[in-house]
């Protein structure tokens, strides 16, 4: 079953982390340090590359992971990049571009070491 779910959550993150990326996001409680915004980035890439890793984990097609990774890479890159051209209130950050792509790699470290379909 656990399975079955993973594209879709995938999916919705993605979505989800498109519109945040895109948008105003006032509100956001503090984590009480003076790179709360960098942390952020770290925790929501972590969240992407560990999902699609996770996914395309069991499909045993050569180098898919390198190929899934450089996607994910290049994904956060071309959000950071794009997101003052759609938003003026948001601008491009090149320490949210490491966050980012931090947090891809930590995502796909983790994802590749662990099997979440042994726990079904």
């Amino acid at each position: 079953m656990l399975k079955n779910l993973l594209l879709p959550v995938a999916i919705v993150y993605t979505i989800v982390l498109v519109v945040a990326t895109l948008i105003n996001l006032n509100g956001i409680p503090s984590l009480g340090s003076s790179f709360d915004d960098k942390i952020y980035h770290l925790i929501a890439y972590f969240g992407l590359g560990f999902l699609w890793i996770t996914y395309f984990k069991p499909r045993k097609k050569k180098n898919n992971l390198v190929i899934v990774f450089l996607c994910l890479i290049l994904f956060g890159v071309v959000l950071e990049l794009i997101q003052h051209q759609l938003n003026p209130n948001r601008t491009y950050d090149t320490y949210d571009l490491i966050a980012n792509c931090l947090g891809v790699m930590l995502g796909t470290l983790i994802a590749t070491r662990i099997s979440i379909y042994k726990l079904k």
